[in-house]
């Protein structure tokens, strides 16, 4: 009879550690760098998840950025800019309360944007860098992360 048990705790762990291994590779966040080069804002970044990665053309694609902060932040805007080999394609400002609940309370948010790119988009290398102030303009965090635009499906789509 242990042994029996003893072989299926043994199959349990099997399963679990089999399992971590499919979903881990899912849930990594991208790593992000500063603007600053040392972090020295009011918002700080833990991570950025993207889901699907790489993203799709022509596919939705979900950016939740992990972050806290030590102050009530009732406000402000989100700056973005898209790099490809270095040269900005792309820059669009968010409205904070459009990506997460405000007023955010000093500790853990995530902001999350969802959006579907051209299915023409050329596949690569992009950064993003975004700023992100408050109502009265003050900066509380800038900071930059690479991405993957795989290819799309633009010829099915047709």
């Amino acid at each position: 009879m242990e042994i029996l048990a003893g072989n299926r705790q043994l199959s349990h762990i099997l399963l679990l550690l089999a399992t971590a291994c499919l979903v881990l590779p899912s849930i990594q966040a991208t790593k992000v760098k500063y603007c600053d080069g040392k972090g020295n804002y009011n918002v700080k970044v833990h991570g950025v998840h993207i889901s699907p990665e790489p993203v799709t053309p022509g596919k939705p694609a979900t950016f939740n950025i992990s972050a806290s902060t030590g102050q009530t932040v009732s406000g402000g805007k989100a700056a973005l800019e898209v790099a490809y080999f270095g040269v900005r394609v792309h820059t669009e400002d968010h409205n904070l309360c459009e990506e997460t609940s405000c007023p955010i309370s000093p500790g853990k948010f995530v902001l999350s944007h969802t959006q579907t790119l051209p299915a023409f988009t050329p596949p690569g290398s992009y950064t993003l860098r975004m700023k992100m102030e408050d109502a009265n303009k003050h900066q509380l965090t800038c900071f930059s992360f690479s991405f993957k635009i795989g290819f799309g499906s633009s010829i099915s789509s047709m």
